[in-house]
């Protein structure tokens, strides 16, 4: 008999890396105390049993990327209703954003946050401050941040999502940044963007009148990708040069990804995530009908089928949501100018059921799922106690229904913006119950958690 179990989910198929596995898991407080075949431990009759017969028991979700938008930007979002969102969609560790006001981007801005996050988070949580006052980097990893974030953007036309401080595309300035970062150990996530030529393509659609979503989008697609291959061919460098670990933020063109694979091959120290508007979204006909909605980008077919088969290979390690809430108001403008409207799309609750279905319908095996929502996103973040369904890890865990379905709606939404992208989509299967440390904070359409409950996922040392 194993002492201080408290709670079994009982019967469950038990999804990780490794494959599917008919299993128990036993919870014993916040962490996972035994993985064992059904009925095989015994346990005292005041032991709490979850029947997941006919489910799936699969790993709470990392996602290393995530804008809550508060402070400064509470209108669209805040911290307590995204991680409503995050435990509704499965996701039990979310990695804040900088790009707020004030900017994440000194040790006492960060604390204040922390202190916000503490109070008002249902799931798990970081955040991944900007690294541009080179004497800050350290106190913010001893803080206990896991990953420092910058945009090599600059906005044009309107002074959101990139608000001043966060953009930085100025090449001495990034390689400075790297080599501060690199004594933490922690990596470098960056948004790679060439400004310069962006520059130069969207003039040529101004000069014409053209500031539509579609020139919008072919603009960020333009001579193949050549704005996103550049810049990572940069950042590749310098991380190679100055021994930095790299995060690269959305993947989706077949050039990133081979640049991706040559430099692993030379030892470079590289991870990299799709996010969900590259797998699930950004066709043309998606870009024609939801305009502002869809955008930030287009992925024409041959890179979307580059990073289906590159997340199926390894190359791409992880998906994480981008999720990025705005007003209806802040994306109709859009229509008219899409310079102007604020760009990027929520996302956080849909991801997982999403690409759940897309294993149904065998694009993806589920082991490779278990690694890319939670195992690998741990790992290359080192959470020592994230990720995994094993004894002595947390007991993030998902209960889904593969007999059900999800029914993506306006309505269902818990994000404050009050609108998602996937509206009337209808998928295979549906989150039944997500636990964050043991606890429910989302059981059958409700969430349960209490703002308060998360905490910070520090990183090992």
């Amino acid at each position: 008999m194993i002492g201080g179990v408290d709670r079994v989910i009982a019967g469950g198929t038990v999804i990780t890396g490794a494959g599917p596995e008919e299993a128990d898991v036993l919870i014993a407080g916040e962490r996972i105390a035994a993985v064992a075949a059904p009925g095989v431990l015994e346990l005292p009759e005041a032991v709490e049993r979850i029947d997941a017969r006919d489910k799936w028991v699969l790993p709470g979700m990392v996602d290393v990327h995530v804008h809550l938008r508060e402070p400064g930007y509470v209108h669209k979002e805040d911290i307590s209703t995204c991680t409503q969102a995050a435990a509704a969609g499965g996701v039990t560790t979310v990695f804040g954003m900088p790009n707020l006001n004030p900017v994440t981007k000194t040790r006492p801005i960060l604390d204040e946050l922390f202190d916000l996050y503490d109070a008002k988070s249902v799931v798990d949580w970081n955040h991944n401050p900007v690294p541009s006052e080179l004497d800050q980097v350290a106190p913010m990893a001893e803080a206990g941040v896991a990953a420092y974030k910058i945009y090599m953007v600059v906005d044009t036309g309107r002074d959101y999502p990139h608000p001043s401080g966060t953009g930085i595309h100025d090449h001495g300035h990034l390689l400075r940044m790297f080599e501060a970062i690199g004594p933490t150990g922690r990596p470098f996530m960056v948004h790679p963007h060439d400004q310069a030529i962006m520059d130069v393509i969207e003039q040529t659609h101004w000069d014409r009148g053209d500031r539509s979503p579609a020139a919008y989008a072919q603009t960020l697609a333009t001579h193949n990708g050549l704005i996103w291959d550049s810049a990572i061919a940069v950042l590749l460098q310098m991380a190679e040069a100055t021994g930095t670990k790299l995060h690269i933020v959305h993947m989706q063109t077949e050039g990133s990804i081979e640049l991706v694979r040559r430099a692993r091959e030379r030892g470079v120290k590289v991870s990299c995530e799709v996010n969900h508007w590259a797998l699930f979204l950004s066709r043309w006909a998606d870009i024609e009908r939801l305009g502002p909605y869809a955008l930030s980008y287009w992925v024409p077919d041959h890179h979307r089928a580059a990073v289906w088969e590159a997340l199926n290979d390894g190359t791409i390690n992880m998906l994480s949501s981008d999720h990025a809430p705005h007003t209806r108001a802040e994306k109709e403008i859009g229509w008219e100018d899409c310079w102007a409207c604020h760009t990027g799309t929520p996302g956080i609750q849909e991801q997982y059921p999403l690409l759940l279905d897309c294993a149904m319908d065998g694009m993806i095996p589920l082991a490779r799922v278990a690694e890319v929502v939670a195992e690998e996103p741990a790992r290359e973040f080192n959470l020592p106690t994230k990720g995994f369904i094993r004894p002595g890890y947390d007991a993030d865990l998902v209960i889904f229904d593969p007999n059900d379905q999800t029914r993506h709606s306006a309505d269902a939404v818990l994000s404050k913006c009050g609108w998602t992208c996937y509206d009337g989509r209808v998928t295979k299967g549906r989150i039944h119950r997500t636990l964050v440390r043991g606890r429910d904070v989302y059981v059958d359409r409700t969430v349960v958690g209490e703002p308060g409950w998360g905490r910070l996922a520090r990183p090992a040392l």
